[in-house]
């Protein structure tokens, strides 16, 4: 534990978050419980499970009036991106820090909030967190569930810990067949295919306005998009661009991770690239003199989508497992995608299969077929319209979710007077 904290104080000296509410981390909160309240809670653990989590958190503010969302996670990004997704809701959603999965750490917790479920987002099984739920009657449900082959073989290994807190979830909703397969085979009981919510998920109107607004700034000029960057993409995305030469195209690349913002920008002035960053651009987003754009910015993912061209999806040149495909689908954007994705196998596949999606093999394919697409403006508009079709045919996930959870829960509205 003393290591723990340390560790945290020191991811605290580029993202400030990390030194704040550390209480809550270890199950101590400043303010009292207020007994009226009751809560759903759902836990999101950074920022893509929490953006995956805004139609069902929606969805369940309407179904249950009388309840209050309790929104967990363990990233600071992931707490601030749950402040300005839900911030609309006011006191209905009550954000913590989910605490260490340790006995009585999960137990203060639990005895503080005292949630009527529990939702957990993915990927989230926690042994001692799912066995205090259990201690203290409080259903649990695994949703938007997905488990790659790689992963089920790793959990194998710790079969003696994650297996029996597989078998303890109540029920759960995973994203494909495949999904559901492997989790049943981990352990995990009553399992329905229930969709990915990501498919749900709106893109706000004043977010993709305002990258349509950059792209007329930008004018004539294509752009390609490289999100969501890994550790070690950005260099060869930019030795890729380099032996390119002279270019008339602007780059823009979104680093998942923001404490490795000030490292992409020193990469890419040290590659010789004539730097912009979205974070001194303020509204005007003036690109003129720039070769490439760092997105160094939070709760614009949608707005970089609008302003592309083609998008690439990182952590997929190397074996990263890749990253989630769906924003830019359901903004109609070609996607390009590299060979290692398997944390998002299935829909990868099936989007590659049915031409929506083009895998590459390396950065320099990358680089070769971006050059082909940005000069022909038919085969971009046929792709794009085939991933908008393709993103609204698999919609739907927020309901099964919510009719799965209602029978976990049945009666819940009754027992407090809501209808």
């Amino acid at each position: 534990m003393p290591l723990v904290l340390l560790r945290l104080w020191r991811r605290g000296r580029k993202e400030p978050g990390y030194r704040q509410h550390i209480g809550e981390r270890l199950g101590f909160y400043s303010r009292l419980p207020n007994p009226a309240q009751r809560f759903i809670w759902v836990h999101a653990v950074s920022v893509g499970e929490t953006r995956a989590a805004e139609p069902l958190i929606d969805a369940l503010l309407r179904e249950y009036p009388q309840h209050s969302i309790l929104l967990t996670c363990m990233t600071a990004t992931g707490r601030a991106t749950g402040a300005q997704v839900f911030g609309k809701y006011g006191a209905r959603v009550v954000q913590s820090f989910l605490p260490y999965d340790t006995g009585w750490m999960c137990s203060r917790f639990l005895q503080h909030f005292r949630p009527a479920v529990c939702i957990l987002m993915e990927t989230e099984v926690w042994p001692s967190l799912i066995a205090q739920c259990r201690r203290r009657g409080v259903p649990v449900m695994l949703a938007n569930a997905r488990l790659s082959e790689r992963s089920l073989r790793r959990g194998r290994r710790f079969a003696a810990l994650l297996r029996p807190a597989a078998e303890a979830i109540d029920c759960v909703g995973a994203q494909s067949e495949a999904d559901a397969q492997r989790l049943r085979e981990f352990g995990a009981r009553h399992v329905e295919v229930t969709g990915s919510l990501k498919f749900d998920v709106q893109p706000p109107a004043e977010v993709v306005e305002r990258g349509l607004a950059w792209k007329r700034v930008i004018g004539e000029r294509k752009v390609l998009l490289c999100a969501s960057t890994r550790e070690g993409e950005e260099q060869l995305i930019l030795d890729a661009l380099r032996k390119r030469g002279t270019v008339d195209w602007l780059t823009v690349i979104v680093p998942r991770h923001p404490q490795r913002f000030d490292e992409v920008a020193a990469m890419i002035e040290a590659n010789g690239f004539a730097l912009g960053r979205r974070s001194a651009m303020g509204e005007r987003f003036d690109v003129e003199g720039v070769d490439v754009v760092l997105g160094d910015s939070m709760g614009e993912m949608f707005a970089y989508y609008a302003a592309c061209d083609v998008a690439f999806i990182g952590g997929s040149l190397l074996p990263l497992g890749g990253q989630n495909l769906i924003e830019a689908f359901a903004l109609g954007k070609p996607v390009l995608i590299g060979p290692y994705t398997f944390n998002f196998q299935t829909i990868t596949d099936y989007a590659v299969g049915a031409g929506i999606a083009i895998r590459v093999a390396d950065a320099q394919e990358l680089m070769s077929l971006w050059e082909n697409l940005q000069s022909d403006d038919v085969i971009r508009e046929r792709l794009g319209h085939t991933a908008v079709a393709f993103a609204s045919a698999q919609q739907g996930a927020t309901v099964r979710i919510i009719k799965l959870l209602g029978a976990l829960i049945g009666g819940l509205r009754e027992k407090n007077g809501a209808r």
